[in-house]
């Protein structure tokens, strides 16, 4: 993971964009992706968590800038069964006290078993998306259809290593009006929870 560089990201959730709507589809989509993932949501921690193509997959954030940018690093994705300094790392990444699994050769199934627990800080979201994604300005964009267990939401990001190109591309879309929300932020709101676990 070491010579994956950390990258500044601007994202926010709604069903429509307003003015951006048209700046939007006048883009050229590049590609369309489909997924299925599964997001272990904390409401004691922001980090992004998930599992996507049978991999554990999780990044961190760094900072937040003066613009708001949040700059996002990439810290483990590794596949199942997990060993102890995976697991290490997913409890720290999800603020838990304790390991809710025996350390050692973790199947997903049973993470998700540990995890789950009602009442406990972490949700388990199975999310789908239909990623059509774009070039703005020289940084990476996508435009987002979400499905949160059975909650439709939209999303749009754009991302670079370069905060000030981000920050930039944001406004010449007309997006800036919006509040810059993390995935793990976004998806909690969608299900109905803000990010430190009480009801919206």
């Amino acid at each position: 993971m070491d010579q994956i560089r950390s990258r500044w990201e601007w994202r926010t959730f709604r069903q429509e964009f307003g003015a951006a709507e048209p700046r939007l589809a006048a883009l050229a989509p590049e590609n369309i992706q489909e997924s299925e993932e599964i997001y272990l949501l904390s409401t004691v921690s922001d980090a992004n968590v998930k599992i996507r193509d049978q991999l554990m997959d999780i990044k961190r954030l760094e900072a937040v800038n003066a613009d708001g940018l949040e700059q996002w690093r990439p810290v483990l994705k590794e596949p199942f069964p997990l060993g102890a300094a995976a697991v290490a790392s997913v409890n720290a990444a999800l603020g838990l006290q304790a390991a809710p699994v025996a350390p050692e050769n973790v199947t997903l199934d049973r993470l998700l078993a540990g995890l789950a627990s009602p009442g406990g800080p972490v949700r388990v979201v199975n999310v789908t998306k239909t990623r059509t994604r774009f070039h703005i300005q020289g940084c990476v964009a996508e435009l987002t259809d979400v499905i949160a267990n059975g909650t439709k939401v939209r999303t749009v990001a754009i991302e670079d290593t370069d905060p000030g190109k981000v920050i930039s591309a944001v406004r010449a879309m007309g997006l800036d009006g919006y509040p810059n929300t993390s995935y793990p932020r976004g998806l909690l709101q969608a299900i109905g929870l803000s990010n430190r676990g009480t009801p919206r």
